[in-house]
């Protein structure tokens, strides 16, 4: 059985392709009169004896780096071909966006050998693609097309991730922020993991558009230049969602501490209202011979006239003095 090979296909060089399984799949990859593509799971431990008994021509560098457990998108030309690392949006159900999925390619003149530790969504667009003949031609053709998917599916998550930062700016604006600092912490968090992969991938690209490899020609270079423009304006936007949503937490911080010195102001007026009227209770309140109208049935309302006139006094007074 070989669970571990999850696509395989030989390509017409015309957009179309014949799909390939069994023992064949090694022979098909190794041979040079076509170009060949295998797609591999990772996690099963026949992928890496498959990749070292029946591709022993790889480098054991390119076999260890393909299998590794963790992976950063990075590019480096070996020889002929190329070890490309790449990143994408994560298309499994219930999954977050953010948590990036990686898919490990060595690619030459007549083969691509792609592997997978979780599911990647631009791999099941090109095998659509090659279905209805409008598939990869070449391995530089393939390149450039899956980088174009990979980028093409980050779109929408960064438009829903932009939409959310106006929802909460504009939240923000009507005097309601304050219970909005969990999800604009959600959105910067989010912009900083999917900047943490795209960043590096954008000068990935940039990198194998500037190299040297035989197999790439002026068209494959012309795409992934537009392959690399993508990427840039997405770390761009990234930026400015990142940047935009600082703003508002700053912003929601200061209504946070604009409603908390409104709450002390009230009480620091309270207090200076209270403060003489308690003065004068407690003085008159003391337990000793000589209190004034102590002898005077009416010395309590008098008492409560002359407090009620003496709140009226400290808000006349207040108010000239602009306290409120």
């Amino acid at each position: 059985m070989n669970e571990h090979i999850l696509l395989a296909y030989v390509f017409d060089g015309k957009g179309g392709g014949v799909q390939f399984s069994g023992d064949s799949v090694a022979e098909q990859i190794a041979a040079k009169d076509s170009f060949a593509w295998v797609h591999l799971d990772a996690n099963l431990p026949d992928a890496k004896h498959w990749l070292e008994q029946e591709l022993s021509y790889l480098d054991p560098f390119i076999v260890e780096a393909l299998i590794a457990e963790e992976t950063r998108p990075r590019m480096m030309q070996i020889g002929d071909g190329a070890l490309l690392i790449l990143r994408g949006v994560n298309p499994s159900k219930n999954a977050t966006p953010e948590d990036m999925v990686s898919i490990r390619l060595w690619f030459d003149e007549n083969r691509v050998i792609s592997l997978r530790r979780r599911k990647i969504g631009a791999v099941a667009d090109i095998a659509k693609k090659v279905a209805v003949g409008k598939g990869p031609k070449n391995a530089g053709h393939f390149i450039g097309m899956l980088i174009s998917l990979m980028l093409a599916r980050m779109e929408p998550v960064l438009a829903d991730l932009s939409e959310e930062t106006d929802d909460i700016e504009e939240q923000v604006s009507e005097n309601r922020g304050t219970a909005l600092r969990e999800g604009i912490i959600n959105i910067r968090k989010k912009a900083i993991m999917l900047r943490r992969y795209l960043a590096p991938q954008r000068d990935e690209i940039g990198q194998l558009r500037m190299s040297d490899l035989d197999i790439l020609d002026d068209m494959h270079r012309r795409q992934l230049q537009e392959c690399y423009n993508h990427a840039v304006r997405h770390v761009e936007d990234l930026d400015a969602i990142r940047e935009r949503a600082q703003i508002v937490k700053d912003e929601i911080a200061n209504l946070l501490s604009d409603r908390l010195n409104k709450n002390m102001y009230v009480l620091s007026v309270i207090a200076a209202i209270f403060l003489p009227l308690g003065f004068l209770t407690g003085l008159l309140g003391i337990n000793v011979g000589g209190i004034p109208g102590a002898e005077n049935d009416m010395a309590f309302w008098v008492f409560c006239g002359m407090l009620i006139t003496l709140v009226v006094l400290q808000i006349w007074l207040f108010k000239k003095l602009k306290w409120f």
